[in-house]
């Protein structure tokens, strides 16, 4: 297992698109949460989960955190995973991805030393919840926040921090079809995860 990353789960969302709890939606046996948390408590030693502060109570095998800063979302979430973590690093991921895939996050926590944030892209998107962050971001964060900039993307463009971008042509050799990169934020979405679940993984391009 993976002793010197953190595995810290975004699970506070407001699930505005999904119009009803999307933590506790079934893709084949499982819950969205339910299954992303295990695979990252399959991978690393500590695991932490972070919910928004005025999110419903969550029951889980591991620690619930709820955000340090209120009303932040995911950027919310990651500086308290990175706050919180007695690691130096972080991967951060949202479970909202029913299909997280340990060989590609494997790969990207062995780059985590080449730079702040080792950040996946898939179909020309930067996947900011699936990444590696260092504890060199919080100040980063800290600014942001205070300067009301709650777009966790903006992170990935700021000149004080290092950033390495996996493409998806290397993504593709570990997860031939991205089904890893996969997220779900509206009723069709879930739909067709659990078209791609009864399929046995096939694409979900």
């Amino acid at each position: 297992m993976i002793s010197d990353v953190t595995g810290v789960l975004l699970a506070g969302g407001k699930s505005r698109r999904m119009g009803e709890d999307k933590r506790f939606a079934l893709v084949g046996q499982r819950t969205l949460f339910e299954r992303s948390c295990a695979v990252l408590c399959e991978l690393f030693e500590q695991v932490c989960v972070v919910i928004a502060q005025d999110s419903p109570s969550l029951e889980a095998a591991v620690p619930v955190v709820r955000d340090l800063i209120p009303d932040c979302g995911s950027l919310g979430g990651l500086y308290t995973g990175l706050r919180l973590a007695k690691t130096q690093h972080v991967f951060l991921a949202a479970c909202d991805m029913p299909f997280l895939n340990p060989d590609v996050i494997r790969y990207l926590v062995h780059l985590k030393d080449q730079a702040d944030i080792v950040i996946s892209r898939w179909a020309s998107r930067l996947q900011p919840t699936h990444a590696v962050y260092g504890r060199g971001c919080l100040p980063v964060l800290e600014d942001m926040m205070k300067l009301h900039n709650r777009k966790i993307q903006s992170i990935i463009d700021h000149p004080a921090l290092r950033v390495r971008v996996i493409p998806e042509t290397e993504i593709r050799q570990i997860d031939h079809d991205g089904c890893s990169m996969f997220n779900i934020n509206t009723p069709a979405d879930l739909e067709r995860a659990r078209a791609v679940h009864n399929a046995g993984m096939g694409s979900v391009s």
